[in-house]
């Protein structure tokens, strides 16, 4: 657990940490006081945040903490915190699958347009990897992510096979 001040001004510091203990995936148990599950690399992590929290002039504390009470309910928020970001991750993939359909409908097959949505659907399989090292406590969202990301995967396929058979047709 980090608990820490830090200025308030400028913004920009708060918002810096904020996005880095969300990063790793911890959890705001209230106001400047974040937690994350004993997990690979969470110590470090914290370790260094807390001396980047010092050189902008606040200060932090390190806990190593055992949960007394409540600790179900500590497990179903960060789950929570992790099954939103599956939800995200989903939700991109239905924007995916939806541009796929957009290519088919305008007939572009080209290689240019494969390369871009493989790109895309790259950036959300090292996305949900990301979220999957967070998830030590076994969100139930994972598998919904999972099925969301094969089925891209497939449509991808499918589409890149058109692009071959479009492409190998012109020449």
């Amino acid at each position: 657990m980090l608990v820490y001040r830090i200025p308030t001004e400028p913004t920009r510091l708060r918002a810096s940490v904020w996005r880095k203990l969300k990063g790793l995936g911890a959890i705001y148990l209230q106001s400047s006081v974040a937690a994350l599950p004993a997990m690979l690399g969470a110590e470090r992590a914290l370790r260094a945040l807390r001396k980047e929290i010092a050189d902008m002039g606040g200060i932090g504390y390190l806990f190593h903490v055992e949960v007394l009470a409540g600790e179900s309910d500590v497990v179903a928020a960060f789950n929570t915190a992790r099954d939103d970001e599956y939800e995200e991750i989903v939700d991109r993939c239905e924007d995916f699958l939806q541009q796929v359909e957009k290519e088919y409908l305008a007939n572009h097959f080209s290689y240019a347009e494969l390369e871009e949505n493989d790109e895309d659907l790259t950036k959300l399989k090292n996305w949900f990897a990301k979220v999957k090292r967070r998830d030590v406590l076994g969100a139930s969202g994972k598998q919904a992510t999972v099925d969301a990301i094969a089925k891209c995967e497939t449509k991808l396929e499918e589409y890149a096979s058109r692009v071959y058979a479009e492409e190998g047709e012109s020449r």
